[in-house]
């Protein structure tokens, strides 16, 4: 399946139905007066937040969605139907901008949580609405309002409480691969991983967290170098940023800068939010020419933040590192307020 983040889309809702003239014509009832009866209202187009659905795939090749109209009036005083709402569904994490004007329109995060886009139009009146005592016979009713046509960009935003960050090649998937049952593609060159991949990691508890291995970042990554500025905005929901670090690189601190200089750069609170740093791939260190307790002493003088020493090949050091993400996600508030 593929992976589809971002769609642009129209959405029209349906027109009302027009109102009608018409006059009662029946049998020993000499002034049957009039009996247009009313359209019936358009159908809306409502977005409804699946749980169950991962991608924005549906919206590659149908760019344009349109509701039901609203039936014209009857005779009789008889109201049109109305026109069926068009119901769409969408993955959790949705968030739905006015492709015009940039604004947000709405935000789906829990599941069928719904978001009513464009309101179908109203029915137009039938003539039996204007009998008054001065008009007797109105010949004339309404047209029904035509529904809202809205252009509309859709951005898929992972709903995860951790996100693994890092350069290529760190090990990002490897390490969701061996805490979760994901099974993303791992090989030894970077750029490996081109979508996000999602994995549940149980706690002691038994509840299930989301962790989000986000593909990796280069320098320039916020002004649209590279994979990053395409998959950045998956971590903005994530409560807790995991980083992972290459212990095997000539440069461990020169690593994490970059990676927080591109956080800071894209701006919505991502350097600010809680991060645990771990330097990954212990198992291939020279520990007679690389000083690992040194340089995770000095990590933690740059970032203030804990940092573990972890291999997730050999799951060596990763206990204490998620003991270490329950007690920060324990401390913080539900993720529906977080990002409400």
């Amino acid at each position: 399946m593929q992976f589809i983040d971002q769609a642009e889309i129209e959405v029209a809702a349906g027109n009302g139905g027009d109102g009608i003239v018409a006059f009662r014509r029946e049998k020993y009832v000499p002034a049957g007066g009039p009996s247009g009866g009313n359209g019936g209202r358009g159908g809306s187009v409502i977005f409804v937040a699946d749980q169950n659905l991962q991608t924005l795939l549906d919206f590659r090749y149908n760019h344009r969605f349109q509701a039901e109209n609203g039936s014209r009036g009857g005779p009789n005083n008889c109201t049109g139907a109305n026109g069926k709402d068009l119901i769409i569904e969408v993955p959790c994490g949705t968030a739905v901008y006015d492709a015009e004007t940039g604004e947000l329109l709405g935000d789906l995060t829990e599941p069928q949580q719904t978001l009513r886009i464009a309101q179908g139009g109203k029915g137009g009146l039938g003539n039996q609405h204007f009998l008054s005592n001065r008009n007797r016979a109105p010949e004339y009713a309404l047209p029904g309002l035509p529904g809202e046509i809205k252009q509309l960009r859709l951005e898929l935003k992972l709903l995860a409480e951790v996100g693994i960050i890092g350069l290529p090649n760190a090990g990002k998937s490897t390490l969701i691969s061996s805490l979760s049952a994901a099974r993303p593609k791992i090989a030894d060159y970077p750029f490996t991983t081109l979508i996000p991949n999602l994995g549940v990691v149980r706690k002691p508890t038994g509840d299930g967290t989301v962790f989000a291995d986000i593909p990796g970042l280069i320098e320039g990554a916020a002004g649209g170098a590279g994979l990053g500025h395409d998959f950045l905005r998956h971590i903005e929901r994530t409560r807790v940023l995991l980083h992972l670090i290459d212990a095997t690189s000539d440069d461990v601190i020169r690593d994490y800068n970059t990676i927080q200089q591109e956080l800071k750069a894209y701006g919505r609170g991502l350097a600010e939010r809680s991060q645990i740093l771990a330097l990954n791939k212990i198992d291939a260190v020279d520990r007679e020419t690389v000083d690992l307790e040194a340089l995770a002493t000095q990590l933690n003088h740059l970032s203030y933040a804990p940092v573990f020493l972890i291999s997730a090949v050999t799951r060596t050091g990763l206990e204490p590192m998620l003991q270490q993400i329950w007690e920060i996600l324990d401390q913080m508030k539900p993720a529906e307020e977080l990002f409400r």
